[in-house]
């Protein structure tokens, strides 16, 4: 028995939610999202929130509950409060800023980078080193984040490089003579 999928996803005052199949929609402050769960678990939508069930004649059933309570439970939160992803620039001479819908990139190339915003993403830099993603889906927010870390990821040597905030960079030790 899944522990997270047993509990009912509470549905926070202004959100609401609706099942059509196997899609579940909820639609929130901030904007409209909705999944479509796979055929092994069930949603269904009452007075105390959102419940997730599997289904007892298929082998995969306890396997996704789980991961399709999470799934729902991130549409919930990201229609009320929205997701943020914080991205460091180490290096001399590395730096961000935002032109309108494009984000420049200086990592140390011959020349900039540009990276087209999504739909439905925020590109903040608070300083010319902080990179702030933000939106309601967190599987586009973290997918963004992991493209800009990947023009730079950080090199064990000195430590240049994009990487998240606080992630730790294991460091090597250089050459010796």
């Amino acid at each position: 028995m899944s522990r997270i999928g047993k509990k009912a996803i509470a549905l926070p005052k202004g959100v609401t939610a609706s099942v059509d199949g196997q899609t579940v929609k909820v639609k929130g402050p901030k904007g409209e999202l909705s999944v479509k769960l796979v055929a092994e678990v069930t949603a269904t939508v009452d007075d105390h929130g959102i419940h997730v069930t599997p289904r007892k004649d298929m082998e995969r059933a306890p396997q996704m509950w789980g991961l399709s309570r999470t799934l729902v439970n991130n549409l919930v939160n990201g229609v009320t409060t929205g997701f943020t992803q914080k991205l460091e620039i180490q290096g001399v001479g590395y730096r961000a800023a935002v032109q309108g819908k494009v984000l420049n990139l200086q990592l140390g190339f011959s020349h900039d980078v540009p990276y087209q915003i999504p739909a439905g993403i925020t590109i903040v830099t608070e300083k010319p080193t902080m990179i702030s993603v933000s939106g309601i889906d967190k599987q586009l927010v973290g997918q963004v984040a992991a493209e800009i870390r990947s023009w730079r990821p950080p090199e064990p040597y000195k430590g240049k490089g994009v990487r998240y905030e606080g992630e730790y960079v294991r460091r090597k030790e250089g050459k010796k003579k």
